[in-house]
């Protein structure tokens, strides 16, 4: 288990980063989502023994591995959001090269692990092919490769999926819900498909805070009969702004389709009640905190949309 205590983080300026965090992460795959710049990098740099917290505890396993950062690395597997190759490299040199720096062995020898590693992530076609020839799909394959490496006993991968066109990323899902059947994988990103399709439990962080631990179904739930539609002209854009919760905007055949929040389960004029998704959810916590989820679950929309 995962477990993370009072996790503060205060950079110069002053600027806090994060403001006391508390989760507890089973094996598995667990998402955390939040927008950019609302502290998952720290978090996850904390976690894997890069950074150090100005307070609060980490444990993996019962032990405390921000007073022992050298326990989670040798347990670690790590795909940062900004992961560097040498593109003159090749895939399986780049690979050699990443594991000699890591220390890893392997009983087979390091030409046989490299090899099962590359077929592990589809990439044995490549691994002649220079590492600037690859796309952005196959560099994020390489660099869970070299995070895989010497069965690691928890995975942090930060933002995997941004960039990555819907082939690339369906299968890097794949590779990531393999790996989550016996280890714990945590998953950063502000993506809400990522977490739709891999994640049972996520949580949502903002401005450095924890604002919900919660699972797909759940989030969706809670938002039931509270989400409305509507097809609004430029004019009247401005004012439904300034008197609604507008979740999205999106622009249909010229004219600006919009969604919103009603906690009440009011239908304002012009719109019908739709099926409340996992970014409905998402997009309502972070604009109102916590209280988005539990202000809707408790105001009795407990029927269906029409």
């Amino acid at each position: 288990m995962l477990e993370i205590s009072g996790l503060v983080k205060v950079y110069p300026g002053p600027v806090a980063a994060l403001q006391g965090i508390d989760l507890e992460i089973e094996n598995g795959m667990f998402g955390l989502l939040g927008p950019n710049g609302a502290g998952k990098s720290t978090l996850m740099q904390i976690v894997a023994g890069v950074l150090e917290p100005t307070s609060g505890v980490v444990k993996l396993d019962c032990v405390d591995v921000t007073a022992k950062p050298e326990f989670v690395r040798q347990r670690l597997g790590y795909l940062p959001q900004d992961f560097g190759f040498y593109p003159q490299l090749t895939g399986r040199a780049m690979l050699t090269h990443l594991l000699r720096l890591k220390g890893v062995r392997a009983p087979g020898g390091e030409k046989k692990l490299v090899e099962s590693l590359l077929e592990r992530v589809n990439l044995a076609h490549a691994a002649k092919q220079k590492v600037g020839g690859y796309s952005g799909g196959m560099r994020q394959r390489l660099g869970i490769a070299q995070a895989v490496a010497g069965d690691p006993r928890i995975l942090v991968v930060d933002e995997p999926t941004a960039g990555l066109d819907p082939e690339e990323r369906s299968r890097f899902y794949r590779i990531l819900a393999e790996l989550a059947e016996d280890r714990i994988v945590l998953l950063s990103t502000h993506i809400v498909e990522d977490v739709a399709v891999l994640c049972p439990h996520f949580a949502i962080i903002r401005r450095g805070r924890l604002v919900a631990r919660t699972t797909p179904e759940a989030a969706r739930s809670a938002m039931t009969g509270a989400v409305f539609q509507g097809d609004v002209d430029s004019d009247g854009l401005e004012a439904l702004q300034a008197g609604s919760t507008v979740l999205q905007t999106l622009l249909f055949e010229g004219r600006n389709r919009v969604r919103i929040l009603s906690v009440d389960g009011r239908e304002p004029a012009g719109f019908q009640p739709v099926d409340a998704s996992l970014e409905d959810a998402y997009l309502a916590t972070v604009q109102l905190g916590q209280s988005a989820l539990s202000r809707t679950a408790s105001a009795g929309n407990t029927g269906g949309p029409a």
